[in-house]
């Protein structure tokens, strides 16, 4: 293993007389240790040639694809696909993947500068054959970017769901939008079930920047085959478990049970970084006051093999002052995801044309962002309401915003702000545990020991 991880929880440990449900942020920390042989990598990357992409978009396009094919290391396994109705190879010509080498990326780049504009959108089709490329890999790492200027006209919703669904844990895939003509739904469904970000880029002089940080991100990762292991008691469900910074991801359909009781959810390949989870677990009733249980045991697994852990008691109590506090961490999250849900809602309305009801959700996703210190997402909701007062939520829709906007709030409201302890703050504010801590004797009361 060639990063050192670490684990740490925070969440109430109290709950009410007849309470049920507890949530916890796991934030996983990866750090540089003895750095390893580089891991094996595989990168489609599927680039929009329909013809609204003609002009400045195909130009930046292929020069910042060209700069991505220069940044993969020698043996990465590459092809580089165009997408319209359909899908065609545009480098290698078969389908296939080529190791990248001088010569290869050379004529990777030749082929990419004939690249030409025509046609129309269907993004499931560039998926199916990203996902047949990939398949045909082992490789530790398997990255695809995809970007589209257009919406997804050729193709149902549903279809495109369907696709991802067959593509769900074979490969990771960012999504992005350039220009002011795309549409937000397909890059999110992307990024949701192929656990990438989505993004957009109205400047398509940004692309060649962007393109060059996913892929020293992707060549950086030193780690592959991460997961979180969750153990829950006899009796217990899973509510969902999400990852909630750097981005918002659903990764409750990804998980893999083990055992009955243990359920693995596969996080993919990591470097030096850190990610915050929510998980929110339903205990069993009938639960006593003054009773504690431990509610899950969850471990940060690499291979298979526990690098790290950490434990999330629960405990009875009639003091509503400690049933009714909310851990610092816990609130701030739950707080960014009603800002992703409410910017999502307050956008639909707007499209259906329920202004009243847009207002008030983007005001409080005006009032959300403010709170957490969201500035981006802040920023990009100004371009559709007008931002009155934001502390008291009070907005008004802007008639002269552009529908790119919109499409922009949708895609930023993904991305949150990493919580931070506050000044002043004592050590109990936190209410973090570690598996170290001796904070409940109950493992043996709960059918045995953690699996």
């Amino acid at each position: 293993m060639a990063v050192d991880f670490e684990l740490h929880v925070d969440h109430n440990r109290y709950l009410p007389d007849g309470g049920r449900t507890i949530d916890a942020v796991v934030s996983v920390s990866a750090a540089g240790g003895k750095r390893g042989p580089a891991l094996t990598a595989a990168e489609v990357i599927m680039i929009d040639c329909s013809g609204s992409m003609e002009g400045e978009k195909i130009i930046e396009a292929k020069r910042a694809t060209g700069q991505a094919i220069d940044l993969l290391r020698d043996e990465v396994a590459f092809a580089i696909v165009a997408g319209t109705t359909g899908a065609r190879m545009v480098y290698p010509r078969n389908e296939a993947m080529m190791a990248a080498s001088p010569a290869t990326r050379a004529e990777a780049r030749e082929a990419v500068r004939r690249l030409q504009a025509d046609g129309g959108t269907a993004i499931g089709t560039w998926l199916e054959l990203a996902n047949k490329l990939f398949r045909a890999q082992d490789a530790d790492v398997k990255h695809a970017i995809l970007l589209t200027d257009g919406h997804n006209v050729h193709q149902k919703h549903e279809e495109l769901l369907a696709t991802l669904e067959r593509c769900r844990g074979q490969f990771v895939c960012e999504s992005r939008g350039v220009g002011d003509g795309w549409s937000a739904e397909p890059l999110n469904a992307v990024a949701d079930v192929l656990l990438g970000t989505a993004d957009g880029l109205p400047d398509a002089k940004s692309l060649a920047a962007d393109f060059q940080k996913m892929i020293e991100s992707v060549m950086g990762k030193t780690t592959a085959n991460v997961g979180l292991r969750l153990w829950l008691p006899r009796g217990a469900r899973i509510r969902f478990v999400k990852q909630v910074y750097p981005d918002i991801l659903p990764l409750t359909e990804n998980g893999r049970a083990v055992s009955d009781r243990v359920t693995d959810f596969p996080t993919g390949s990591w470097g030096a970084e850190t990610r915050d989870y929510h998980l929110s677990i339903e205990l069993p009733a009938g639960k006593q006051l003054n009773h504690e249980m431990l509610a899950a045991h969850v471990k940060v697994v690499v291979d298979d093999q526990d690098v790290a852990e950490g434990l999330i008691p629960a405990h009875w109590t009639a003091d509503a002052a400690l049933s009714t506090a909310m851990n610092q961490r816990v609130a701030h999250y739950t707080g960014q995801q009603e800002l992703n849900s409410v910017t999502q809602e307050g956008l639909a309305a707007l499209a259906a044309g329920r202004d009243e009801e847009a207002t008030a959700k983007l005001g409080r996703a005006a009032q959300l962002a403010k709170a957490s210190g969201h500035e981006d997402t802040l920023r990009v909701l100004k371009r559709v309401v007008t931002v009155i007062d934001a502390p008291t939520a009070q907005v008004r829709l802007r008639r002269d915003m552009s529908a790119v906007d919109a499409e922009m709030a949708s895609v930023r409201s993904r991305k949150t702000v990493q919580w931070r302890k506050h000044k002043g703050a004592t050590a109990g504010d936190d209410g973090g545990t570690h598996a170290d801590e001796d904070d409940t004797d109950s493992e043996n009361e709960n059918d045995g020991s953690v699996s």
